[in-house]
């Protein structure tokens, strides 16, 4: 840390312990005091989000040929089963052949996902890049090595299971030919194709469409930062560089970039085309990503404390939003069992449980509210079942954050994938209005790629791990 918030730190630390020792009960007003003000100002955040509508960025149509050239870039790491399915959601993307190009990014090692791929017999807009061993082996890291070998003037990040909506890169690009230099990526909304499949993903449904409906339109209107999602991003490729990519160690490193654009004074928009994904089905992966998420929001908010030059000014609010979401998460399941227990065991407590029960319930309702609004928003359908449902869901987070804060002493960069393919919606057909036509697209030359069905000259053995771009 820098020497002024180290100072802080250690003061506010060594004050709370002193306080405590001495005067428990007024230490234990005053956290109470700091917990609903921090849960005071989320449930203030999800009413504002209601009530605000979002703005989706727009921009004039432009011909194809006045279109910038786009590289889509999709990350894989045992994803065979579900290649297929991406190849087709690719092939449907409504833009100039001559103007788009996808790579394809494998692990070294990762044989059968390769194997899949050459099989497809895809056109020459595809081309495989082969990521060498090296540490850490994570989806930034794979990402900051294939950055390298892109020469276009956009480059979109998609996952493996993505079907976005074919017109979503004509917009960005639009939308960037109309913006200015500081507008360095645009989002869009991401749902799942599975969301009726189980309650786990129906209350998936709910929570995304809260958050890329309601909240990050309330954010961009604010002029926050905005902590982006792990796939359908649109950036300027110049930008992307400038600010030194991925940071390949962080395991939640979109909502990490969404942060470092904003600081380097670039600025991110939201287009209103969606991408669909597939959820999790079991709460055994739930957990794992969600796992993931929070230990990320916590890495994030540790390397913006130890960089002494970073701008606080510009990138709290984001900061508040991350460090919110996980302490809310970590303390929301001991709280509301407390409450619980208190009103149970302790009739004489009941006045002030009665209150932070009251408390509790505003926070839920402001959390339904923004739910139902944004589900409408996007247009999805919802059930009144499942917002009953909802309080339950939450306390699954505690789970989550509790197993986040373990990684983060004893693992704190390890990447605990989601598998894909396991839906029975996965298999599905990708359709397109206006399906491109096949052209080739002139290769990146490198020696770690190849085109797909072609021969691939992989790395020498002894190469050393791709470092991050500027990091």
């Amino acid at each position: 840390m820098s020497h002024g918030l180290a100072t802080a730190s250690l003061a506010g630390l060594v004050g709370s312990l002193i306080l405590f020792l001495l005067a428990p009960g007024l230490a234990l007003s005053l956290a109470s005091c700091l917990v609903c003000a921090l849960f005071a100002a989320l449930i203030g955040l999800r009413l504002a989000a209601s009530v605000v509508a979002p703005r989706w960025q727009a921009a004039p149509t432009l011909p194809d040929t006045d279109l910038p050239t786009a590289c889509v870039m999709v990350a894989l790491y045992d994803e065979a089963a579900v290649l297929p399915q991406l190849a087709a959601s690719l092939l449907a993307i409504d833009y100039p052949p001559d103007r788009v190009s996808f790579k394809l990014v494998l692990e070294a090692g990762d044989g059968e996902t390769l194997h899949v791929a050459r099989a497809l017999a895809l056109d020459d807009r595809f081309e495989i890049i082969i990521v060498p061993p090296g540490h850490p082996r994570t989806k930034p890291r794979a990402l900051n090595y294939a950055l390298r070998l892109c020469r276009s003037e956009l480059v979109t990040v998609h996952d493996a299971e993505d079907r976005p909506d074919p017109g979503q890169l004509r917009r960005a690009a639009e939308v960037f030919a109309a913006g200015n230099a500081r507008l360095a990526c645009i989002q869009a909304p991401l749902n799942w194709f599975n969301r009726n499949e189980t309650w786990l993903t129906r209350q998936f449904a709910l929570e995304y469409a809260a958050h890329f409906h309601a909240l990050l339109p309330l954010y961009q209107r604010m002029g926050w930062p905005l902590p982006l999602g792990g796939t359908s991003n649109h950036f300027r490729r110049d930008a992307l560089i400038r600010v030194g990519g991925w940071d390949a160690w962080n395991v939640t490193e979109d909502a990490d970039l969404g942060l470092r654009l904003h600081a380097a004074g670039y600025r991110c928009g939201l287009i209103a085309p969606m991408t669909m994904e597939e959820a999790p089905l079991r709460l055994a992966p739930w957990v794992t990503q969600r796992t993931r998420w929070i230990k990320g929001y916590a890495q994030t908010l540790a390397v913006l404390a130890a960089r002494p030059d970073t701008p606080w000014r510009q990138v709290w609010p984001g900061a508040l939003v991350l460090g919110g979401a996980a302490l809310s998460a970590l303390i929301h399941g001991p709280l509301s069992l407390v409450c619980i227990a208190a009103l149970a065991l302790a009739p004489a407590a009941w006045p002030d449980s009665l209150a932070a029960l009251a408390f509790m319930l505003t926070g839920y309702a402001s959390a339904l509210t923004c739910a139902t609004i944004a589900m409408r928003r996007a247009g999805l359908r919802l059930r009144v079942r499942d917002l009953a449902i909802m309080p339950g869901y939450w306390l699954l987070q505690t789970l989550a954050a509790a197993r986040a804060l373990r990684q983060l002493l004893t693992n704190p960069h390890h990447w605990e994938k989601t598998e894909h393919g396991l839906s029975a919606m996965t298999g599905r057909p990708c359709t397109s209005h206006s399906p491109p036509h096949s052209s080739a697209l002139p290769p990146a030359s490198a020696p770690s790629s190849s085109r797909v069905g072609a021969p691939d000259s992989r790395s020498a053995p002894n190469a050393g791990p791709a470092s991050s771009p500027g990091r």
